[in-house]
C-alpha cells in the first residue's frame, strides 16, 4: 500500500511539474488580455441590442489595440515629419510629470523592442574580493559625461521580477559573455533555472 501511495503522489508531483507552469501562464496571458479587452472594449457604449440592453462584443478591445498600435506605426513611419515631433517635444517639455512618465516608459519599451536594444550585450561581473559574480547587460560604455572615464554601466534584472538596478562598475570588471541576449535574461529572471538550454 506504501509503494502505490508513494508511485501515486510521485505521479501527482511530476504532474504538477507540468500542470502548474503551464496554467500559470495561460492564465496569466488570459488575465492580461481579458483586463486589456475589458478596459478598452467600447462595443456596450456604441452598440444595443434589439431589446435596447448594452451589446458587448468579446476580443473588440484587443483589436481596437491592435489597429491603433498599426495606425500609430504607419503614421510614425510614413506621414508624422521632424517639425510635428519637434513640437511634440516642445508640449512634452511644459507637463513635467507626464514628460518623466513619457520618456522612462518610452526608453524601456526600445530598450526591449526598439530598434536600438539596449539589452543586447550580456556580460558577468565580478562584484567583490570573494569572487561573487552578477549576470548583467551592459547599457552605457563611456560615462566621461558623468566624469567617470574608464568605467561602465551595467543593467541587473532581479529574479522573478521585471524590475533591477544599474551599477556604475570599472570597464576592466566586465566580461562579454558569448551568448544570445534572450536566454541570459531567461536565466537571470528565473533565478537561474532557465536560458541555458
Amino acid at each position: 500500500m506504501t509503494r502505490i501511495f508513494r508511485a501515486l503522489f510521485n505521479y501527482f508531483i511530476k504532474g504538477l511539474l507540468i500542470v502548474v507552469p503551464l496554467g500559470a501562464a495561460f492564465f496569466l496571458i488570459f488575465w492580461i488580455v481579458s483586463r486589456i479587452d475589458s478596459a478598452l472594449n467600447l462595443s456596450s457604449e456604441i452598440w444595443v441590442d434589439s431589446h435596447g440592453k448594452p451589446l458587448y462584443i468579446p476580443g473588440l478591445g484587443i483589436v481596437t489595440v491592435i489597429v491603433v498600435v498599426l495606425v500609430a506605426g504607419v503614421l510614425v513611419t510614413n506621414v508624422i515629419t521632424d517639425p510635428i515631433k519637434r513640437w511634440f517635444a516642445r508640449w512634452l517639455n511644459r507637463l513635467p510629470l507626464f514628460k518623466f512618465l513619457y520618456s522612462s516608459i518610452k526608453d524601456l519599451t526600445e530598450a526591449f523592442v526598439g530598434e536600438e536594444k539596449k539589452f543586447n550585450e550580456p556580460v558577468i561581473v565580478e562584484v567583490n574580493e570573494f569572487g561573487l559574480k552578477k549576470i548583467g547587460f551592459l547599457v552605457q560604455k563611456d560615462l566621461a559625461k558623468l566624469n567617470l572615464p574608464g568605467e561602465v554601466a551595467v543593467y541587473f534584472p532581479y529574479s522573478y521580477s521585471f524590475a533591477g538596478q544599474i551599477v556604475i562598475i570599472a570597464a576592466d570588471k566586465v566580461k562579454p559573455l558569448d551568448k544570445n541576449a534572450a536566454d541570459m535574461m531567461k536565466f537571470v529572471i528565473s533565478g537561474g533555472v532557465s536560458g541555458l538550454d
